[in-house]
């Protein structure tokens, strides 16, 4: 047989939530593999940063402020992406917000922020980068899930809630879009270590308390997450569709 390579040359790809953290070493990572990126979030100057470091590895790159809850403005990230490159093969959705709060202390305005990011926003923009890749009849969704998803912690009750459904979501699109051969997965995270979770693993007393509760004995770092989405992303999982990947360092187990 032939095994095939981890390489994603001649792709398209766009990833959310692409200035910092998780995003941007996703967005790097696929460039490193051979993928053309459209980078997009809310802060356009950093994005410009990400951008000019895919040019460099040789790729094209594209930066698009966008608010992924604003349908208007998935829509334009779309079409500008199919303007400029073509198509679209691989879409990452990785955008999202925390509010450190209960849900017995959390306003409706922190509810709807958090929910419109990590929820809705991926809802639009699977659904608008979807008709593209309908047409071809190819395509690869990353919906980026969590750890969360699976059990209750106190002030992430509300990004638990949506990693939940974000989890359901990457289900149906899954079962909805097969037969166009478009793949839907997730990866769901533990803690890693980025801008985004640092108030959880900047105290070093509550760090080695999280650490001593993974199996693996450490957070994860970015390229933890990079590798399982370079292998979602590629023809080593052609097969895998539907499926959420939790990529916690054993804490599950």
């Amino acid at each position: 047989m032939t095994v095939p390579k981890l390489s994603l040359e001649g792709k398209v790809a766009i990833v959310t939530g692409a200035s910092r953290g998780i995003g941007r070493a996703i967005a790097l990572g696929f460039a490193e593999a051979g993928a053309d990126v459209v980078v997009c979030s809310r802060t356009l100057p950093d994005l410009e940063k990400v951008a000019a470091e895919i040019r460099a590895q040789g790729r094209r790159s594209l930066a698009v402020e966008v608010n992924i809850a604003v349908k208007s403005e998935v829509d334009n990230l779309v079409q500008t992406t199919v303007g400029e490159f073509g198509t679209i093969d691989i879409l990452v959705n990785n955008a999202a917000i925390n509010i450190m709060r209960s849900l017995i202390d959390l306003r409706e305005d922190g509810w709807d922020k958090v929910m419109n990011v990590g929820l809705k926003g991926y809802f639009l923009c699977s659904q608008a980068a979807a008709r593209v890749m309908m047409e071809r009849k190819s395509g690869n969704i990353i919906n980026m899930a969590s750890s969360a998803a699976t059990k209750a912690a106190p002030a992430l009750g509300a990004y638990s809630i949506v990693k939940a459904g974000v989890v359901m979501l990457t289900r149906v699109f899954a079962v909805e879009l097969a037969r166009y051969n478009i793949r839907v997965n997730a990866i769901g995270p533990s803690l890693v270590r980025t801008g985004f979770s640092q108030p959880l693993w900047g105290n070093p007393d509550m760090l080695k308390g999280i650490e001593a509760g993974i199996p693996l004995g450490r957070i994860a770092e970015a390229e933890d997450i990079v590798t399982v989405a370079l292998f979602l992303a590629s023809d080593l999982s052609s097969y895998i569709t539907g499926q959420t990947i939790y990529a916690d360092g054993g804490t599950m187990a």
